[in-house]
């Protein structure tokens, strides 16, 4: 992935508060020409929205492949975290001001159970603290974002094994022929505060 300046993640995290204030308010996605080219090419991306300032997860969703322009993910994803997130009611006028937003940038996904020996290596091709996981087996499906991990000190086994129960199959799924284990990697810019200061998340 080419790198994201500072700049050009602050905009992606101001854009999506901007666009959930606007969908709250006048119920439509927010129109906008960006600034800056890169933000028009296709990323997958995510946008969590979290409690301040104890930092509870408060909604998180988002595009997986790069399958829009990387505003637009943005535009959509943060609507969709604030407002339908099955895990939460949508979130209130009352709480905008209380709450942080993050934005995660994605690489695409690589298979990689398909690239090892036996399963049981699995957890050596995943670095924690730069990979994320996505565990797809039939019509089920789930990702964990890298910073999952390390923030609640997973190991690599750990993480592909809550990345199966996220994806609502049992816990060692991906020992299994059958279930498909894909990795990424992620950029990611958050407000220390809201609507305060926004910095490059090192994970």
């Amino acid at each position: 992935m080419d790198e994201f300046t500072l700049e050009e993640g602050a905009y992606l995290v101001r854009l999506a508060r901007r666009s959930i204030e606007i969908y709250m308010t006048k119920g439509r996605f927010l129109e906008v020409k960006v600034p800056y080219n890169k933000l028009e090419k296709p990323f997958g991306a995510f946008v969590t929205l979290s409690t301040f300032p104890d930092g509870m997860l408060r909604g998180c969703i988002g595009y997986p492949e790069p399958i829009l322009p990387l505003y637009q993910a943005v535009i959509r994803a943060a609507v969709a975290a604030a407002f339908e997130d099955p895990r939460f009611p949508p979130l209130s006028e009352d709480e905008l001001s209380s709450i942080t937003i993050e934005v995660s940038i994605l690489t695409p996904p690589e298979r990689i159970d398909n690239k090892v020996i036996s399963r049981e290596s699995l957890p050596r091709v995943i670095k924690v603290g730069e990979h994320g996981i996505i565990v797809k087996r039939g019509f089920y499906s789930g990702l964990l974002l890298p910073q999952v991990a390390t923030e609640y000190s997973w190991n690599s086994a750990e993480f592909l094994s809550q990345t199966c129960l996220k994806a609502g199959l049992w816990k060692d799924c991906w020992l299994h022929e059958g279930t498909e284990v894909y990795i990424f990697s992620a950029e990611i810019f958050s407000e220390k505060a809201p609507k305060g200061e926004i910095a490059k998340k090192e994970i």
